[in-house]
């Protein structure tokens, strides 16, 4: 379905115009945000959307989106994200991750949220698997 995709592209657009009517336009008001690694992180609604992007357009006063990849089926469209941008601290700010997007009406009225932080310093895989299992680095 073309409007599945157009809705994602312009909330891209609206998020690098930093529009925030526009970018909060996209959601339906009823929309249902999962964070399924985060699962407190979730909500309902777009005013959520509103206050959580106008904290995001006043922190990171530079940030720019682009969706890398994209497949549609019917009103599901699976997109992989890269955020970035400078903090007001001067620190960098730079997300990646997948978010996949229900969409009726030419709105988005669902998401699984799986953006996260991107950082390089907590190792190499070994690390990451024996963190996760509890041991320590072999």
């Amino acid at each position: 379905m073309p409007e599945t995709l157009e809705v994602v592209e312009r909330l891209v657009e609206a998020t690098n115009t930093h529009d925030i009517d526009t970018l909060v336009a996209c959601f339906a008001a009823d929309y249902v945000n999962e964070t399924p690694a985060h699962p407190l992180r979730g909500f309902r609604g777009r005013d959520q959307v509103r206050r959580n992007w106008t904290s995001i357009f006043a922190g990171v006063p530079n940030i720019t989106a682009r969706v890398t990849a994209s497949a549609v089926d019917g009103n599901m469209a699976w997109t992989e994200w890269e955020m970035s941008g400078t903090r007001r601290d001067g620190s960098a700010h730079a997300m990646a991750g997948v978010i996949i997007f229900g969409v009726d009406h030419d709105r988005i009225v669902s998401a699984r949220f799986y953006l996260e932080p991107v950082e390089v310093t907590s190792g190499n895989v070994d690390a990451a698997v024996a963190r996760a299992l509890g041991a320590e680095t072999p």
